[in-house]
């Protein structure tokens, strides 16, 4: 089956966080923060797993994940503010940004300001790529920083929960894994799939 294939990565990524600890969760958080669609959404329930096994804190991971996501949005904040549009134009798809969603962007933040910043962190995928647009708007780099902190926060808090609880339910959870593995991988690679077609093709 599927899962005799997929449950020894999770276990590699398990042992490799618990390896390297909060450093491992501050270095992957920085990787999706930078543009590279490396998912939270398994970098951090990873990390609540291993809080529930009393291997790691869960307000230490929280703060070593939204710290990541700090680290790994300067850099694009500031390709986004020195590279502008002709960058965007240019490059955007290798980073799966469209003219489209720059459009979207300015229109948030022309009705919302800078509070933008912080509600696009706590959505997925949004909040992957928003500091590059942040970055092309000029939005004020402290109140960036600041909103990007906050937000990456309760985003980390959130996704290091569920962790927890699925590690309080984890025979329970593997159970349904195992008998639902290949529907569940299909409908996460096409989803992810038909994300990709929409960024990476012509507008």
């Amino acid at each position: 089956m599927l899962h005799h294939l997929i449950d020894p990565i999770l276990i590699m990524i398990k042992d490799g966080v618990a390896a390297w600890g909060y450093l491992a969760v501050i270095v992957m958080m920085a990787i999706e923060s930078a543009n590279v669609p490396l998912p939270s959404e398994a970098i951090m329930p990873t990390a609540g797993i291993l809080v529930q096994q009393h291997k790691m804190d869960f307000h230490l991971a929280a703060l070593a994940g939204a710290f990541g996501c700090v680290i790994g949005s300067v850099p694009s904040y500031f390709l986004g503010l020195y590279g502008g549009r002709p960058f965007l134009t240019k490059y955007g798809r290798y980073l799966l940004l469209r003219e489209k969603d720059m459009e979207t962007a300015e229109k948030w933040v022309d009705k919302f300001g800078d509070i933008t910043f912080f509600v696009c962190r706590m959505l997925p995928v949004v909040r992957t790529f928003i500091s590059f647009p942040a970055g092309v708007l000029k939005a004020h780099f402290g109140m960036f920083v600041l909103y990007t902190f906050v937000g990456s926060l309760l985003w980390c808090y959130a996704l290091t929960y569920v962790g927890i609880v699925f590690g309080e339910h984890m025979e329970v959870f593997t159970d349904i894994w195992h008998k639902f593995d290949l529907a569940i991988v299909v409908v996460c690679v096409g989803a992810f799939g038909y994300y990709l077609y929409r960024h990476l093709k012509h507008d």
